[in-house]
């Protein structure tokens, strides 16, 4: 049986052509900074987002992670919203691994954080309270576009109060090309951006972390230290490169493979949130389990949640929105 993946954009294959630069890449030991492609990734990337400098390392978890110790320090604490993958998804590793307080707030339906209710949650200049020193925001939130001038006021908030600003670029990409913009539009207002580059850019592995030569000279040391340090990493940095060169603009047919399977499920009378990117957000409640049972019987595969997201990614073709929106219909009549 053929599957239909939909579960995440992580789940993607190597191209061909991506499979034939991991092949051919120069490589050298990246511990010693030896590595060409590696190297030749990083300087890409930092110079796409308008930024100096960026490590190579295995994924977009231990990227945050590398940010969060970067800008705070042990006892200090960085806010992020409630639903933010930093926040919920990455195991606790600033508690658990750099003694930084997270203050999660709840997050609008737009994926931003109100900066009102960011500004309550700072703490106070007094010993009795961690040190509010990091502001982390995650573009795209749950497929959402964070908007351009969302970020130009929470880079003028931070700035008031000597906050540093974090993204979490894990889909940065399906952003920029959403909003049809560069970048740097983007990342401009930030001190250190996060992007995953095995996600939609259909990477096997791997993220950089962008900042200035001072953050990032830290990130390194600490890279080592929390095992991110690899040898011959060009193998791997060749697959990101290759994406970054060729697969940005295709993420155009992700979002529009989206709109198709969310249009579909709307006339089968579904509930299912506006679509921006590559997400389709459907409110199943308590039948998502029997859903993703259903669904794997036929070859669509999903994660059960009572509010269910589909990914399309460069996996997902056209001839498979209309056997996905089929499932489901069958399903309703089930």
């Amino acid at each position: 049986m053929t599957h239909i993946d939909l579960r995440s954009d992580t789940v993607t294959q190597p191209t061909s052509g991506m499979r034939e630069a991991m092949l051919t890449a120069p490589t050298g030991d990246d511990v010693y900074g030896e590595d060409p492609t590696v190297r030749l990734l990083e300087q890409t990337l930092a110079s796409q987002l308008g930024l100096e400098a960026g490590p190579f390392v295995p994924s977009g978890t231990m990227s945050n992670l590398l940010a969060l110790m970067a800008h705070c320090e042990r006892g200090d604490e960085y806010i992020a919203g409630q639903q933010s993958h930093v926040y919920k998804y990455e195991a606790g590793g600033g508690a658990v691994l750099g003694s930084i307080q997270p203050q999660p707030v709840e997050m609008e339906a737009d994926g931003t954080l109100d900066l009102d209710r960011v500004a309550a949650a700072i703490k106070p200049d007094d010993f009795h309270f961690a040190r509010t020193r990091l502001l982390a925001l995650e573009n795209t939130m749950h497929g959402k576009v964070l908007p351009l001038e969302y970020l130009e006021a929470a880079r003028a908030f931070t700035r008031e109060r000597g906050l540093a600003l974090h993204l979490d670029g894990a889909r940065l990409f399906n952003a920029v090309v959403k909003l049809g913009c560069q970048a740097q539009d983007i990342s401009r207002h930030f001190d250190s951006v996060s992007v995953c580059l095995s996600k939609g850019l259909g990477a096997p592995v791997g993220s950089v972390l962008c900042g200035d030569e001072e953050l990032i000279a830290k990130a390194r040391r600490l890279r080592k230290m929390v095992g991110g340090g690899m040898r011959q990493a060009g193998v791997l940095a060749a697959a990101g490169l290759y994406a970054l060169e060729n697969q940005v603009q295709r993420l155009a047919r992700d979002h529009e493979r989206a709109l198709a399977i969310a249009e579909g499920l709307m006339s089968l009378g579904y509930p299912v949130e506006p679509v921006q990117t590559n997400m389709v957000y459907v409110q199943i409640g308590d039948r998502a389990g029997a859903l993703k049972a259903f669904c794997a019987e036929r070859g669509v595969l999903l994660t059960a949640a009572p509010r269910l997201r589909l990914v399309t990614h460069l996996d997902v073709r056209a001839e498979h929105v209309d056997p996905v929106v089929e499932t489901f219909a069958a399903f309703a009549k089930a």
